[in-house]
């Protein structure tokens, strides 16, 4: 086992030092179960500023939330316990749902509002005149939790996210140079489309990220706009290159060498502009090389062929890479002068795609609710049906562990694993209950017998690798000190209350198993059929999103099957799957979409080819072959009118979509012929 670093040190004596002033101001000011406001100061810490700022103050939101829910529906439902479990089922589901429709920190509200309800309500059935009162005491304890972890951790040597943030986005845009690098140069090394892949699941990644930005204690937060904008302009090259990258590759099958190496020298140096310091403008440069891709293009006439228009469509996504790259480079130092405190006023307000336009699905959130609500409500049966004093423990552990890892796809091995290390914390939670807490009678002693156990399983939180197993070895020795009242335990109290933890454990993973268990597979094909779905929507025309919006979407998609493709394993329906291909669909359809006004003529083709991509994308995964060489036929009509509609530059970008279009979705078919007698 590797020796604690000075950063893990430092957040682990960060943690306990907040930990123990909560605990503190709790025994100074009365407040009945200050153990409360030990576990929230450890639920909210994080390594990083920013997040305990933000984690703080949505899991303060979500107390006040779930505390008024208490108050209102307890005193009115007390007399009917079941009707009053119903409810609490009902509302702890319907707070998960919305939750998990909300990909930002503040899900984590709406998640608290829910479960807070259960451990605050299940506990005090007993005792529903003093509701109130155990409300206020309980908001109170974690309030003062998130308190202690805010002020300790944004004061005493903070950790800004900032910088971490902003390697993060360097080394995203150092991965971007290496593909754009491997794309445009044949003998560099080609990566695997999992590499492709990741990267766009770094972005969304970043993106989530980014969201704890304002939080953040470093001059970072001021460039979120930049920020966000630089991570748009990364979701929008993925298409572009995966495009540029499989337009070479047309080109060198059709065997236009000669074509090739005219683009050659221009390939070259569009790799040199990407890998120039990044202290440089570019914007010269930039203009300079869509000068030469502009005479580079072949002119646009209906005698066109298919090896001219791979180069129309080559033309217009090296004109687009460009922008990117220029866009890129003057965001990131936009970025480092907002550092310093420099930032130009109108990148302030740049405009931006909202974390809300990600992938949503609503089956699944649907899906988590419903098992939730069932766990809760068979662990309500049970404890009404056997009179279990110390039963309420197992609705509200079966409540915290369905929410809390709602996110994943098979949710039992998290849960079991969270199961099994609160049953090994068993043994030390009674040697501080029974033990050591009635030997302790004053502040100093209890710091000193709590020090060694909570300062190593600090360092164990701080490490990635050993979160997992750390925090619910602590959550329940924290929990047991809080729910268990410390100055009238006993053994039977402690091995009730244990015995009611651990049977909401088990009801959590055997609900979860029956009712929302899937696996990487299944959840993958219902990304590649939400992909599939908006597509056939925008064929229709119902909902056409902005470029930026529907990159974002997709490349979030694709960065979601990532792992499950790795995990799916010979599935060979999966692994024919290319998501990227989808990507550089959508991202044609919805140029061509915005441009269809201005085609005039050629407008009266492009209708029905929109309707038999809708009807594609409506169908897949199956294939029917005829609608297939319909498609086809239609696409190639599309090619020939726009080929002899108005030399403009919307004829230019329509051509240029349907072409990726046609490569897209039928890569082996023959080649395009200009016109039907030469096709004859």
């Amino acid at each position: 086992m590797n020796l604690p670093t000075r950063s893990e040190i430092l957040f682990s004596v960060k943690s306990f030092a907040a930990a123990m002033l909560s605990v503190y101001v709790s025994m100074r000011i009365g407040l009945p179960r200050p153990f409360w406001a030990m576990m929230t100061a450890y639920i909210c810490a994080a390594p990083f500023a920013g997040p305990v700022r933000s984690k703080g103050l949505y899991r303060a939101g979500g107390t006040v939330l779930g505390a008024i829910a208490v108050t209102f529906l307890v005193p009115r439902l007390i007399n009917s316990p079941e009707l009053l479990s119903l409810v609490l089922a009902l509302w702890i589901a319907g707070c998960l749902y919305f939750s998990l429709l909300d990909r930002t920190p503040r899900s984590y509200m709406l998640m608290l509002g829910g479960y807070t309800a259960g451990l605050i309500a299940f506990p005090a059935v007993n005792e529903p005149a003093a509701i109130f009162d155990i409300v206020l005491a309980r908001v109170e304890e974690i309030l003062l939790g998130i308190t202690c972890a805010t002020v300790v951790h944004s004061l005493v040597l903070p950790q800004p996210f900032g910088p971490m943030l902003v390697a993060r986005l360097d080394n995203a845009v150092r991965d971007a140079q290496h593909w754009i690098r491997d794309a445009l140069n044949p003998a560099g090394d080609t990566r695997s489309a999992s590499d492709r892949r990741k990267l766009a699941g770094d972005i969304t990644e970043m993106r989530l990220m980014t969201t704890h930005l304002p939080f953040d204690t470093s001059h970072l937060r001021w460039t979120e706009k930049a920020v966000n904008a630089l991570q748009e302009r990364l979701a929008a090259f993925v298409p572009i290159v995966s495009g540029v990258e499989d337009r070479l590759t047309a080109l060198r099958e059709l065997g236009a060498t000669e074509v090739s190496e005219r683009w050659h020298a221009l390939l070259r140096d569009v790799v040199a502009l990407t890998e120039s310091p990044k202290d440089v403008a570019i914007d010269a440069q930039g203009a300079a090389l869509r000068q030469r891709i502009d005479a580079l293009e072949p002119k646009v006439d209906d005698t066109l062929g298919w090896t001219g228009m791979i180069e129309v469509n080559l033309a217009a996504r090296l004109r687009r890479l460009i922008e990117i790259c220029v866009e890129t480079r003057a965001l990131r130092q936009h970025i480092d002068a907002g550092v310093h405190g420099r930032l130009p006023e109108a990148v302030r307000h740049l405009p931006g795609v909202p974390v809300s336009a990600l992938h949503l699905d609503r089956g699944m959130a649907l899906l988590s609710a419903f098992a939730a609500a069932v766990a809760v409500l068979a662990c309500c049966a049970f404890w009404i049906l056997t009179g279990w004093p110390s039963g309420a423990a197992a609705p509200m552990m079966t409540a915290v562990l369905c929410c809390f890892f709602s996110t994943q796809d098979d949710p039992v091995p998290f849960i079991k694993t969270f199961m099994w290390y609160s049953i090994y914390a068993i043994p030390l939670s009674a040697l501080y209950l029974l033990g050591i807490l009635p030997a302790v009678h004053n502040f100093e002693s209890f710091v000193l017998a709590c020090a060694p156990t909570f300062l190593a399983l600090g360092v164990f939180l701080a490490r990635p690798s050993t979160f997992g197993r750390a925090m619910p070895f602590l959550f329940a020795i924290c929990g047991t000190l809080a729910m268990i009242d410390t100055h009238n335990a006993d053994m039977v109290s402690f091995v009730n209350s244990t015995l009611a933890q651990v049977v909401g454990y088990i009801a959590a993973a055997v609900t979860t198993s029956v009712f929302r268990r899937v696996g990487a597979g299944w959840t993958a094909r219902r990304l590649l059929k939400a992909g599939w779905s908006e597509l056939s929507r925008m064929g229709t025309g119902e909902r056409v999103p902005s470029l930026p919006e529907f990159s974002a979407r997709m490349v979030d998609r694709v960065g979601q099957l990532t792992p499950r493709l790795a995990l799916a394993g010979k599935d060979q329906d999966l692994q024919a799957v290319d998501a990227l291909r989808d990507l550089r669909i959508g991202l044609n359809m919805t140029l061509l979409q915005s441009v269809r006004a201005r085609l005039g003529r050629g407008d009266a083709a492009v209708g029905p080819l929109m309707k038999q991509l809708s009807r594609h994308f409506a169908l897949r995964p199956r294939v029917d072959a005829g609608c297939e060489l319909s498609l086809l036929d239609t696409l190639d009509n599309a090619l020939r009118a726009i080929c002899a509609g108005e030399r403009d530059a919307a004829q230019r970008e329509a051509l240029a979509a349907l072409t990726g279009m046609r490569r897209d979705l039928f890569p082996k078919a023959a080649a395009y012929q200009p016109s039907l007698a030469t096709a004859i």
